[in-house]
Formats: structure tokens, sequence, C-alpha cells
């Protein structure tokens, strides 16, 4: 990076973090910490959901997801819109209407304190891990981009976010995610914009569809049902409905946005905000994943795209030459896919349909040896170097970025991970911090305590788990894909909290003992499914992980009555 792009970046962190200081200071009480003063507007709410959920990952990942799998991941927020308007009707209300800090104080006053307990912990471990992965996530990739090292990397992230969370709490985290979503989205535009006008000049927008398309990158949607497939068309409107339900109706670290609200009516405008940009912001995010994939059809693109692993095993002296050699095949294999490609383009231009059958099929022909090639070489990367994580999904876009992108501008889209890292790890902490002061210190600890000590309490809780966050992002390892891991972790326990709160709502009967003992099997039963699929020993039952947010939510529903019916003073 150029002085420039130095400067930009650490002037748009500094700027933010001064910012959140800035606009919190002066006399604070608990309402104003926790819920932010409960003046929010709907724009603001709105801003900070999405803020709060598009963290680095989603700029990260996102991209490469599209890069490797195409445009099908947008199916994943197909349910997005219907769990809003869910969430507006049933839940909002009723945390507005109990005056509650946090959601899993409603779950006492329904059933009592050991469920309301039990889905606090469920929050605090979920959340505890998300909040490491959010800040190793682009540590680990800012690091290797950057050259620095992965725990200074780590260590600035979480103390840049520790200031102004722990300094003004909801109403900071609140008023900079304004600035974070004006750096994550302009950053987002001006690449999108960029990528395009880097393609060759002879190659125009509607060419670079073309190509995507013919490619298989433009796989939007697909009706096919499928229950171990992650994502189609039904998996978005089933299994991710009950994980954004689960997420935005009774995780605190989203709850605590909208409590925030002004009225009613200004949280239900802001969930509303979310569930109409979000899907159009997602599809952006891919559709540039996709114009880099397009782009590197016309430019060599590199074998592996994390550049410190790919020097370190030309380094290797016995691994090198093999590698060499690989590269060498991958460079002539592309050679012939860019005639290929502009082919294509002439027979799209011409309409000749023989010949645009003929191009795309040796076009994906070549692809497919480019792909085999590319992991050989991960092969190789992991015998020569077993310590080195071999998935460069995470590293496509922002290798993409720091080669190509003109100066000034590599600098904002570092600064883009950065603040959407900050972002979404503010609202965790914050979330985290003011959960086990309601729910468990206040609760449980200190019962009759002034306001300043529970505010005093609620700081210190939350310095707490960013230290926390910081240690456990330093002993994380790469999962397949980190859009992926997060998304796996709130599967695992998210059904579980939102099968207790549905039971809360719509099933009146059911008591304390009843729904907490049907949780405990539930929670259960879904950690031992997702064993069953990663040992491949689920036979036909083998499910993606989405589907786990339908199935573990009914499972709580279902065994809560069946042990009600059996144990009706439960």
């Amino acid at each position: 990076m150029t002085a420039i792009d130095w400067i930009v970046l650490f002037g748009t962190l500094i700027f933010i973090v001064s910012y959140g200081v800035w606009k919190t200071r002066g006399e604070q009480n608990m309402d104003n910490y926790l819920k932010g003063g409960s003046d929010s507007k709907w724009w603001l709410i709105g801003l900070s959901i999405m803020a709060t959920q598009a963290s680095a990952i989603t700029f990260l990942s996102t991209p490469g997801q599209a890069y490797t799998d195409g445009m099908r991941f947008i199916q994943f927020y197909f349910g997005l819109p219907i769990a809003m308007i869910l969430i507006s009707i049933f839940f909002l209300p009723l945390y507005y209407k109990a005056k509650v800090y946090t959601a899993y104080e409603f779950l006492e006053k329904r059933f009592d304190v050991k469920t309301r307990m039990l889905a606090a912990m469920i929050f605090l471990v979920q959340r505890g891990l998300a909040a490491g992965i959010t800040i190793y996530a682009p540590a680990i990739i800012l690091s290797a981009l950057l050259g620095w090292p992965l725990q200074l990397t780590t260590v600035v992230i979480g103390v840049l976010v520790i200031i102004y969370t722990v300094s003004g709490g909801t109403k900071a985290v609140t008023q900079t995610q304004k600035q974070q979503m004006a750096v994550m989205m302009g950053g987002m535009i001006v690449a999108g914009i960029l990528v395009i006008t880097s393609l060759p000049q002879n190659v125009g927008f509607t060419d670079a569809l073309h190509v995507a398309g013919k490619m298989g990158k433009l796989n939007v949607v697909n009706f096919e049902f499928d229950l171990s497939d992650r994502y189609n068309f039904w998996s978005g409107i089933t299994g991710a409905v009950f994980l954004f339900m689960s997420y935005f109706g009774t995780d605190q670290s989203q709850v605590q946005r909208y409590l925030s609200g002004k009225t009613l009516k200004e949280s239900r405008m802001g969930l509303m905000m979310n569930g109409l940009l979000k899907v159009p912001m997602q599809f952006v995010i891919l559709f540039i994943g996709v114009m880099v994939f397009v782009f590197y059809q016309y430019n060599q693109p590199p074998i592996f795209f994390n550049e410190a692993v790919r020097q370190e095993v030309l380094l290797n002296e016995a691994f090198g030459d093999g590698f060499k050699d690989i590269e060498v095949r991958y460079t002539s294999v592309f050679e012939e896919k860019k005639e290929v490609v502009q082919l294509l383009n002439r027979a799209i231009a011409e309409k000749n349909e023989l010949m645009i059958e003929t191009a795309r099929y040796e076009l994906n022909r070549l692809q497919d040896n480019s792909d085999r090639l590319r992991v050989q070489a991960k092969e190789m990367i992991a015998e020569a170097l077993p310590n080195r994580e071999i998935n460069d999904k995470d590293y496509i876009f922002m290798n993409f970025v720091t080669s190509t992108m003109p100066v000034g501008i590599v600098g904002l889209l570092f600064a883009v991970i950065f603040s959407a890292a900050m972002s979404s790890t503010s609202s965790e902490l914050n979330a985290l911090g003011s959960t086990t002061t309601i729910d468990f210190y206040k609760r449980k600890i200190r019962q009759e305590a002034s306001q300043s000590h529970y505010l005093k309490s609620s700081k210190w809780f939350t310095l707490g788990w960013g230290v926390l966050a910081i240690i456990f992002a330093s002993t994380l390892s790469l999962f397949e894909n980190l859009i992926q891991a997060v998304n796996l972790i709130g599967s695992l326990f998210y059904p579980i909290v939102l099968g207790i709160f549905v039971v809360a709502i719509f099933i009146k009967r059911v008591k304390g003992n009843a729904i907490f003992i049907a949780a405990l099997l539930s929670q259960a039963v879904v950690i031992f499914v997702h064993y069953l699929n990663t040992q491949g020993l689920a036979g036909p039952l083998t499910m993606g992980f989405l589907w786990y947010n339908a199935f573990g939510c009914i499972l709580v529903m279902l065994l809560s009555w069946l042990i009600h019916l059996f144990t009706p003073s439960s």
C-alpha cells in the first residue's frame, strides 16, 4: 500500500472511533447505555441492524463465494423479508409491552428464571464464539495482505472496538454504525464500478454478463428441492427464515438495536428497511465477486490467492519446482481459455448459436481443467506446509483489490473491511455485556444495587467480553469459508432459542419445566445430527446446516408439547 492508502485507512478508522466517543460524551445512565436513550429514528435503526449483520466476513467471503460458486448464495436471503414481517408482528410488541432491556427477560415473565438463564446462556456461548470469529476473520486475511503479525492485527481491531463500545454503549454503537455503513457501501460501490471498468476495452458490461452466464455464475435461483443442498430456493424460504427469525428476533445483538427505537412504529420501520435493502445489498456484493471472476477470464489469476503462502511454497526446496510446474500448466490452460472467451464474445456479437454453444462447452471444459490444477496446487501446499490454510476463497477479493485498484481506493477498501469488523463486533460486545449484566449479574448476584453500579458493571463486562473475544480470535483456524462458519454456528444454537420464544408466544399452555427439558433435549439432538452429517453417517437424511434452523425450532415445539401432555403440571 502507498502512503495515501495508509492515510485513508487510518484516517477513516480514527474518525469513526473518535466520533463514537464524542457523540456519547457526558452523563450516562442505564437506559442510555443499554438502550441508547430509546430515541433512535427508524432509518438509524435500519442502518444499525444492517451494519451489525454486515461483518467483515460479508465483504471478505461473499465475493469469494460468488467467484467459486456463483450467485446462488443470494437464495439464503430470500426469507429475510418474511422474517422481518413476522418479527414486527409477533415479537416486537411483546418486547415493548414488557419494557425489557434484553429479550431473555421476557422469558422469565412467560416461563421461569431457569428458562431465561438457559436462553441467555445459549446466546452468550454462540455469540461469544461469533465475536471471536468476527475479529479473527478479517485479522488473518488483513495480516497476510498488509504484512502485519496476526496477533497485532487481531489486537488492533479488538482494541479499536472496545474503546468506543465500552465508552458509549448502545448509543456509541448506533452512532458509529452510520459512518461505518457509509464507508462500507461507498467502498463496495466504487469497487464494483472499478471491476467493470477494468475489463478489456472491447468487452462491455453485456459481454461480461454473457460470459458469467455461460460459465454458470449467474445461478441466482434453483427450485430443485434437495435437503443436502445448503443454498436453494426452498432452504432460503424455510430454513433461512427460521435462522433470520432467530437472529433478528431473539439474538440480543440485534434486539438491542431496535429496542433503542423511539416508538414501536420506528422499530418496525427499521426492521422493514433491513428486510427491503439487505437482499439488494448482498446481490451487489455477490455480483462484484462474479465480475471479479469475469475479469480473471481476461487477466491471469494466481493459482493460489494467498500470496504469502504461495511465495512460501515456491521457496520450499522439496516442493518449489513441482509447484512451479503446476503453475506453468495453469498458465497454459488460461491462455487457451482466454482465446475461447474471446471466441465466445465474437459468437454472441454475431448471434451464431452453434458457435456460442461450442465455445461455451469448450470454455467450461477448460475451466474444469483450471479448477483441477488449483486443487493440485492446494494439495501440494498442504503437503509442503501442513500448518498453512489451503482454503483461499476469502483472499480472492482483497487479492484483486491490492493487485489492480488505484492508489487511495486500496486504502478505502481496507477501511471497509476494518469498519465492517468493528461494526459487527461492537454490537456483539455491547449485547454480551448487557446480557451478562441484566440476565445474570443483576438477576442472581447483585439484585439490589444502584443504577450507577449496574452501569459500571455493564462497562466492565463489555470490556471483559472484548478481551475474551481477542483471546479466542487468537486461537482460531480458518473454516471452509468464513461466512459459512458464522452461519453454521448460528444454525447449531439459534433454533433452540427461537423454539423457546415461539412456544412462549404461541403455545400458551406449556410451562417452564416442559420447555426447559425440551430445549436441552433439542440442543443435544441438533448437535448429534450435525455430527452424523459431518461424519457421513446420516445417509438419505443428510441435511444442509440451514435446515437445522427449522428442524431444531420445530423439535423444541413438539417435545415441549409432548412433555406438557404427559406431565401437565410441568
